[in-house]
């Protein structure tokens, strides 16, 4: 897909100039006609990337119009061309005129979105293919619209629990280091006039004040350089990423919440593909791809092998401890009874109310924690610089 840069024609014989994204000169013609425009020149001026991320409420907003075009008896390509021409997002736009051609040559719906995997995840294209094979593809649409709706309101809520500690420690930071870089160094050169004999934690402040002065184009490449070396070895060694995966889920304060995070997206994903009809063990291998993290990845892989060899689903799942004993206990009621998907949304809805909870209780207790750790910094700055200047007071009054 690309943009191009086009001269036409309108009804009233004047020459218009703009830009449109197309997939070839040929498109570009029949997208102008249906603005009731003539082209006269046409050239590409610049690529779209369709594997670039999408909003999410730009996915919300193409289940839902799908989904009421569609259940209205719209025809399916008709109602894509509606989304196509509608969608102000540039990228999301290309990305529904790639997919209108692609069902034209004779691809499935289903067939056609696993193109774009940056914009739709394979659990999404399961589902679509679920909802194509049993002819109910409006229903399977709402529960993504649905899902997709949790999604961003669980990102939003995480967004939230970020944004007071970010600001917090940036402002803290920005106090530090002009302490460090201007007021330090004066009262410095103060102590060292008086040539009385400084404490400990005074020294201590000195000496990172000049070393940060002195070497601050050794120290800020070599802090960027470390991070940048650690992303790259979680990229590259899997032995890295596997422990750096690890060490999320045991953090303090966060860790538990990031567990639970992911486990509500999963139970979500999997009520969702479990109710349109997928097998169980097919829900499992999708939903590998799409938990985040490598260590539970490798908990599902072992749930899909025990399902495998025979277990049941409660017992796959209690055996490699992913789920809490009431979760467990809430699916074995569900097979027992032969509602396991209402069990499963049922799970769905404790972790998602849990998530939230959690996040709150986050937030509340983090406020308390911040005060005491940046105001225990502050103090140690306060105190390393007035206790000699207390001392120099002292020694003018004598």
């Amino acid at each position: 897909m690309a943009i191009f840069s086009y001269k036409a024609m309108n009804t009233e014989g004047r020459i218009v100039h703009g830009q449109s994204d197309a997939i070839n000169i040929i498109d570009l013609e029949l997208r102008l006609k249906r603005m009731n425009l003539d082209l006269i020149t046409g050239s590409p001026s610049r690529q779209i990337n369709l594997q670039a991320q999408i909003p999410v409420r730009e996915r919300i907003h193409f289940c839902f119009h799908l989904e009421q075009l569609t259940r209205s008896g719209v025809p399916l390509i008709e109602a894509l061309a509606d989304l196509r021409d509608s969608t102000e997002h540039p990228r999301m736009r290309s990305a529904i005129a790639a997919i209108v051609e692609s069902i034209e040559g004779g691809q499935t719906l289903s067939q056609a979105l696993s193109e774009h995997s940056k914009i739709f995840n394979p659990v999404f294209c399961s589902l679509v293919r679920a909802g194509e094979t049993s002819g109910n593809l409006p229903e399977v649409l709402r529960e993504l619209t649905t899902s997709l709706k949790r999604e961003d309101e669980l990102s939003a809520y995480v967004k939230r629990l970020a944004i007071y500690p970010s600001i917090v420690l940036l402002i803290t930071l920005a106090a530090v280091i002009v302490s460090m870089i201007y007021v330090v160094p004066e009262l410095a050169k103060l102590f060292r006039s008086t040539g009385i004999a400084l404490p400990l934690q005074t020294r201590l402040l000195i000496g990172i004040s000049d070393a940060f002065r002195h070497y601050w184009f050794i120290i800020l490449p070599g802090l960027a350089g470390s991070a940048i070396g650690l992303s790259v070895l979680i990229r590259v060694n899997p032995a890295a990423a596997l422990r750096w995966d690890a060490l999320k889920l045991n953090m303090p304060l966060w860790g538990s919440v990031y567990r639970k995070i992911i486990l509500s997206r999963f139970a979500s994903l999997f009520a969702m593909m479990y109710s349109s009809g997928i097998a169980i063990i097919d829900t499992v291998r999708v939903a590998q791809d799409i938990v985040g993290n490598r260590i539970l990845r490798q908990a599902l892989e072992r749930v899909e092998q025990l399902i495998a060899e025979g277990q049941n689903v409660t017992a796959a799942f209690a055996s490699v401890g992913l789920f809490p004993p009431l979760v467990v206990r809430m699916l074995r009621v569900g097979e027992h009874t032969g509602s396991l998907d209402q069990a499963l949304h049922n799970v769905s809805y404790f972790y998602e109310r849990d998530v939230r909870e959690s996040i709150e209780r986050l937030q509340v207790m983090l406020e308390p924690l911040l005060i005491l750790v940046l105001g225990g910094l502050m103090m140690w700055i306060a105190l390393s610089v007035l206790g000699p200047v207390y001392d120099v007071i002292t020694r003018m009054k004598i």
